[in-house]
This record gives structure tokens, C-alpha cells and sequence, in this order.
């Protein structure tokens, strides 16, 4: 499925026609990779619906995944306020780095470190695979297994518990039952084949109101 492009007159392109482009992870958020596109690889990539960059080392176009299968199905593309730089949002077939790693920007270079902050959108990447697993190996298939009833029970479960652990003021048990909501949450969307930015979509619906409009900030439970 291709993209509608407009306003591809106003990039700015480096004296070699290229313009860098940064790929993010349409789902998590991870930030993937970086690489270069022409004019060219712009319009194949629209195309195509898939992210065709221009290789400079191979002075060549090169559709992402032509060699180990690991296609990158586009999302949207936007520009910066400069033209000069693109950000292309992205389901990626398998690992965007050919050493196999999900994304290229895996190796630190400061000591200090932080947490993923597109780790739950990697969470729910991983237990979509899980349900193909053997139940016997695996609680996440297992709970799948075991039907939407179950799964629902497991969220009431550990909202419960969560809710305890926050009106008795317990700030550990908040953490690790809170980590066990949402781990439960994201089987119980797997189980309704529900896109993990459908969740991102509602909650920007109710907060992040779109350019030029004005929404007042609503309560979870509000229309």
C-alpha cells in the first residue's frame, strides 16, 4: 500500500541530493536507524509503501530488506521545520540492524545508563510472538491459551492489587504490581489483535488535541 507525498518541493537536499532520514519504530517509539534518501528513493518509497533509502557506500537505491527480508513498511514521513532532515514512522519486518540487533543505536558510549523508554512497546512486540510459542514453555501463550475470560480476570487481578499497593502507600509494591498490570494489559490487547497505538491514539485523542484546536484535558472516563 503506497503514500500520498506533498510537499517533497520543500525539502533541502545536501549538494550530493541526498537527505538524511531518521526511522522510528511507529509502535514503541524505538528509534531504528539512520540513512540517506534521494528524490528518487522518496518516490519508490511511496511507491512501494515500504523505505527505500539511497546507499552511499554502494552509490546506489536500496530498498531496506532486499537481502535479509527485514522490510520496513511506512508508516508516515514527516519533515522537520528546516526541511533538511525526515523522520519515517515504521512497522519493521525483524531487526533494523544487520548485526541483528532491533535497532543500529544498541552500543553505549557514556557510562551512565537509563531506562528503555521503548521498552513497552518492545514488550508488546515480543509477547505478539509469544503467542506462537508452546504453551508449555510459555506463560504468555499459556494465559492466550487459556481464552479472553481468563485474561480479563488476570487484568482485574492485578489492578486489584495495584490499587492496593497505592491506597496503603507501598511504594515497591506499586512498582512491581503496576509492572504486572501492564504486562497483563498488553496479553489482553494481543488477545484482541488491538495495535499497541490504538492505546497511544486514544489517550493523544484526550490530551493532545490536534494543531490549532483547543480540548480540554478529560478524565479517563469521558467522551
Amino acid at each position: 500500500m503506497g503514500l500520498t507525498l506533498t510537499g517533497l518541493e520543500t525539502l533541502r537536499f545536501d549538494p550530493q541530493g541526498l537527505v538524511p532520514v531518521v526511522v522510528q519504530d511507529a509502535q514503541s517509539g524505538a528509534v531504528l536507524m539512520v540513512a540517506w534518501a534521494n528524490a528518487e528513493a522518496l518516490k519508490l518509497t511511496a511507491e512501494t509503501g515500504e523505505m527505500v533509502f539511497f546507499s552511499r557506500s554502494r552509490g546506489r537505491l536500496w530498498h531496506k530488506g532486499e537481502e535479509s527480508g527485514h522490510r520496513m513498511a511506512v508508516r508516515e514521513l514527516r519533515r522537520d521545520c528546516d526541511g533538511d532532515t525526515l523522520l519515517a514512522l515504521v512497522e519493521p519486518q525483524g531487526p533494523a540492524c544487520h548485526t541483528g540487533e532491533t535497532s543500529c543505536f544498541h552500543l553505549p558510549l557514556s557510562q551512565e545508563r537509563t531506562a528503555d523508554p521503548a521498552f513497552l512497546g518492545r514488550l508488546w512486540r515480543i509477547l505478539r510472538e509469544r503467542r506462537h510459542a508452546s504453551p508449555e514453555t510459555s506463560y504468555t501463550a499459556r494465559l492466550l491459551a487459556s481464552g479472553l475470560s481468563r485474561v480479563a480476570q488476570k487484568v482485574g487481578e492485578e489492578g486489584v492489587e495495584t490499587a492496593l499497593a497505592v491506597a496503603l502507600g507501598k511504594k515497591d509494591e506499586a512498582v512491581s504490581e503496576g509492572a504486572d498490570l501492564l504486562y497483563h494489559l498488553l496479553v489482553a490487547l494481543v488477545a484482541l489483535d488491538v495495535p499497541l497505538d490504538a492505546l497511544w491514539q486514544e489517550l493523544a485523542s484526550r490530551h493532545c488535541p490536534a494543531p490549532g484546536t483547543e480540548a480540554p484535558e478529560k478524565t479517563p472516563g469521558e467522551r
